[in-house]
């Protein structure tokens, strides 16, 4: 898993490429974020005074909670956040610890990488066929689905800053 600098709280970087992917993706998370709570306030301003309901919010409020599911599990991988079982893996040897890691890390990728390449396949189906949403909006199908994709990218990119950080590491002990 990645490292935390144990002074600052903050991820072990493999570089500023990362860094800056890192702020990017955090800025559009908190923007999406500011988007929803705005929106299901905005629905419940509509709904309570005027009794009308906008009729876009639910589809657009699924769209935020899955870029927001995404791309936030993106930052925890990065942070070192997400949920493992630590008691096991610090009671091994630490190469072992290292190799474990190491293998871990290319599984996940490969994982990331197939999930990437369907749900990329999924997209290009739908904006090939022009399938649109049956909502009120009627949007096209390939925009929300193209988060998933992306999201998941970021995901192996944070995976391979991790690659990047452990094969680091092992070659300075």
């Amino acid at each position: 898993m990645s490292e935390v600098d144990l002074q600052t709280g903050q991820p072990v970087s493999a570089g500023r490429l990362f860094d800056g992917v890192a702020a990017l993706v955090r800025f559009t998370t908190g923007l999406a974020l500011v988007s929803l709570v705005l929106l299901v306030c905005a629905e419940i301003v509509s709904r309570s005074f005027f009794s009308y309901s906008l009729k876009v919010m639910e589809e657009l409020a699924g769209y935020l909670v899955v870029g927001l599911t995404l791309f936030g599990a993106s930052l925890s991988l990065r942070s070192n956040s997400l949920f493992q079982v630590g008691f096991v893996l610090h009671a091994l040897p630490a190469a072992l610890q290292r190799v474990l890691n190491l293998l871990f890390q290319l599984i996940s990728l490969g994982v990331c990488a197939v999930l990437i390449w369907q749900t990329g396949k999924l997209v290009l189906s739908s904006y090939a066929r022009g399938n649109v949403a049956p909502t009120t909006l009627m949007t096209p199908l390939w925009i929300p689905q193209l988060l998933v994709p992306l999201g998941l990218s970021m995901i192996a990119i944070f995976i391979i800053e991790q690659l990047i950080v452990t094969l680091r590491t092992k070659r300075a002990e």
